[in-house]
């Protein structure tokens, strides 16, 4: 994790402070790239307790093809409550509390438990529009066709490892008016994968990185998929590299920041994958865990909306 660290105090020390479309501030860098060998152990973050259950579901939703918040709602996973929440409201007219304060928990709250309870409810609010999974497993083509970018690149991986076309990518620019309407345009926006030596290695683009509460999150959720697709086409898990566009740390975020920095990195834990497991669709919760991940407590910090 020490290059993740390091990218932090980079951008601490380097950025550049701009104005954002959340109007909370950041400090920016543009154009960076950290690396994580697998089999030095998996990178979930050691410096401060990662959500892995929420890394887990959300990458499992994805997979699903799924656009709608229900799925997480229902697994207990409330990341992407924020978005739709702030959209019905908008819809309705209502006031939009401010984030992070007692009004706009107790709001989405309530919102959460009405995606959960009706189903027309979750149809109408909860969904997020042509988003990460729908993009994954059902990208648009001419004439009424739907592409399964992820079926399609783990079939190439088996039958001509030594492709450079192993990519998915979410960023439809046709869509991406559509997913801003209660989601966020896709900000970890492209991947390739690489087979070298026996070994699949991934390269993710992200445009835009919160470093201190998404990119961690990221890693892992990139690293996972890695392994899953490495478990499902008879490879060993190589390196993932993580290339950023814009990587900022918000301004609401400088003290937590300050307080992960002061930690020293811990041994990392490694992946269980169930062996009994072919296809990467039929992956379920308790079909992935951590072994051995003993990480310093959690650092909470607002997220910005």
């Amino acid at each position: 994790m020490k290059q993740y660290l390091d990218l932090l105090r980079d951008i601490k020390e380097n950025g550049h402070r701009k104005n954002d479309r959340t109007g909370t501030g950041t400090i920016d860098v543009f154009g960076r790239q950290i690396r994580f060998n697998l089999s030095d152990g998996f990178p979930a973050m050691t410096t401060k307790k990662l959500f892995m259950k929420a890394v887990i579901v959300e990458l499992l939703w994805f997979l699903r093809g799924d656009s709608n918040i229900k799925f997480l709602v229902d697994s207990g996973v409330h990341i992407w409550d924020e978005w739709p929440y702030k959209a019905y409201l908008l819809k309705q007219g209502k006031p939009v509390p401010k984030v992070g304060s007692e009004e706009w928990s107790a709001g989405i709250k309530e919102f959460a438990a009405k995606v959960s309870a009706d189903a027309e409810f979750a149809k109408q609010y909860g969904e997020l529009g042509p988003v990460y999974g729908y993009q994954w497993r059902s990208w648009p083509a001419p004439g009424g066709k739907k592409i399964d970018q992820i079926s399609q690149v783990i079939e190439q991986i088996k039958k001509s490892p030594n492709s450079r076309r192993h990519i998915v990518c979410a960023w439809n620019v046709a869509d991406i008016e559509e997913m801003a309407k209660a989601g966020l345009p896709p900000c970890h926006c492209l991947f390739q994968f690489d087979v070298t030596d026996g070994k699949l290695s991934c390269q993710l683009y992200q445009r835009s990185s919160d470093m201190f509460l998404g990119v961690p999150f990221n890693i892992a959720s990139y690293a996972l998929l890695m392994c899953m697709v490495a478990h499902v086409t008879g490879l060993k898990p190589g390196e993932f590299v993580h290339t950023f566009g814009s990587a900022h740390i918000y301004l609401n975020h400088l003290e937590q920041v300050d307080s992960q920095l002061s930690r020293e990195p811990k041994p990392l834990p490694k992946l269980w994958l169930n062996k009994e497991v072919k296809s990467i669709f039929d992956f379920k919760y308790e079909d992935i865990r951590l072994e051995n991940y003993d990480p310093h407590p959690a650092i909470s910090a607002p997220i910005a909306v």
